[in-house]
C-alpha cells in the first residue's frame, strides 16, 4: 500500500470517528466516571422507577460496569471484556435495545472464518447450542454487545471477541432497571416468560442508552488510589502518568520517590490491582501503606515490606 492510499485510509478513519462524535485519542484520554475528579465523590442512591436519566459506564482495566441515575451510583457490576487481540472499543456508544433469548449472527471476522461450526452472516437461533450470547444481549452498535457470560471465570478476564460479558443475574438486574427507568414497551409478564423460555423478546431503547467505555488504569476513587493492570498493553502505567494523576487530583507527590511509584505500578499485574489511601501517600507511606487487591473481589493482602516488587519491562 503506497503512502497516498495510507493517507486516504487514515483520513477516512478520522472522519468516521469524528462523525461518531469522538476520536481514538480523546477516548483513550477520557477518565473513568468513578474518578473523584469526574464524579465529585461518588454518591450512592436507591433506584427510582420512571426516572429515565440513566447511563452506563465501563472502565476496562477495572472490569467494572456502573449504572448511574441522575449522576449517582445505582449499582456496579463485574464484567469480562475483549481479548488483547479483539479489544473492547474505548468509545462513547449507545444501547439500542434489550433482547431476551437473542439470535446471533456471526460477524465477518478472522475468528469466524477459522471456525468449523459457524459461517459469517448465518442466523444462529437462541435454541441453537452454538449461540454464545446466552439469555440476553444489549447491542451497542458496530457489532459490540453486552451479553451473558459463560460463568464467574469470565469476570475480570479478557475473554471475548470485543464484547462485554456480564453474569446472567446482573444482566437481568440491569435490564429490569432500564425497562423500569425508561418505561420500555414490554410487560412484566412478557419479561418473565422470556426468562422461562427461549422465545425472543425485543424492547427498543429510544432514545439510546448512553454507554461510556473508558481505559483508565489510575483512578482516585473515594480518596483511594487504584492502579489497575494495563490489560491492553497501552503503556499507560508509567511513573509520569502516575505523578500526573496524583497532581491533577491535588495530591502532593513531591516527597514520593520514583522507586516507590515503580513498586506500586509493578504490583498491579495479572488479576491484581494496587490500592492505597491518599492519606497514606501524603503521610509518606505510598507503597508500604497500600494493599494488593484482586481486581474482582475483596480479599486484600499487604505488600511485602521486606522486598518490594520490581518493575518489569512490560509494565
Amino acid at each position: 500500500m503506497n503512502r497516498r492510499i495510507l493517507s486516504i485510509s487514515f483520513t477516512v478513519l478520522i472522519l468516521a470517528a469524528a462523525a461518531f462524535g469522538q476520536t481514538y485519542i480523546i477516548d483513550m484520554q477520557r477518565e473513568s466516571a468513578r474518578s473523584d475528579k469526574v464524579s465529585g465523590g461518588i454518591s450512592k442512591a436507591a433506584f427510582i422507577p420512571g426516572d429515565g436519566n440513566i447511563k452506563v459506564t465501563i472502565n476496562v482495566p477495572s472490569f467494572q460496569m456502573t449504572l448511574w441515575q441522575n449522576g449517582k451510583e445505582i449499582r456496579t457490576y463485574p464484567v469480562g471484556v475483549g481479548m488483547l487481540e479483539y479489544p473492547l472499543a474505548i468509545s462513547l456508544r449507545q444501547g439500542t435495545s434489550i433482547e431476551w433469548n437473542p439470535v446471533w449472527i456471526p460477524p465477518s471476522s478472522d475468528w469466524i472464518d477459522a471456525s468449523s461450526t459457524v459461517r459469517p452472516g448465518e442466523i444462529i437461533l437462541p435454541t441453537d447450542p452454538r449461540n454464545p450470547l446466552g439469555k440476553m444481549k444489549i447491542p451497542l452498535g458496530y457489532g459490540y454487545l453486552l451479553h451473558q457470560a459463560k460463568g464467574p471465570g469470565d469476570m475480570g478476564s479478557l475473554v471475548s471477541h470485543g464484547c462485554v460479558r456480564v453474569m446472567q443475574s446482573d444482566l437481568y438486574d440491569l435490564a429490569d432497571k432500564i425497562v423500569a427507568a425508561r418505561g420500555l414497551d414490554v410487560s412484566p409478564e412478557q419479561v418473565a416468560a422470556a426468562k422461562r423460555t427461549k422465545k425472543t423478546l425485543v424492547a427498543k431503547i429510544e432514545p439510546g442508552l448512553p454507554v461510556e467505555i473508558t481505559y483508565d488504569t489510575m483512578v482516585i476513587e473515594r480518596g483511594t488510589l487504584h492502579i489497575y493492570p494495563d490489560v491492553y498493553e497501552n503503556k499507560k502505567n508509567t511513573v509520569a502518568n502516575l505523578r500526573a494523576e496524583l497532581r491533577s487530583s491535588g495530591v502532593d507527590d513531591s516527597h514520593v520517590k520514583d522507586s516507590e511509584l515503580i513498586s506500586m505500578i509493578a504490583a498491579a499485574k495479572g488479576r491484581n490491582q494496587f490500592a492505597v489511601k491518599v492519606s497514606e501517600i501524603e503521610a509518606g507511606n505510598a507503597f508500604r501503606g497500600g494493599r494488593i487487591v484482586p481486581v474482582i473481589g475483596t480479599a486484600a493482602k499487604p505488600v511485602n515490606k521486606a522486598v518490594p516488587p520490581k518493575m518489569t519491562k512490560k509494565a
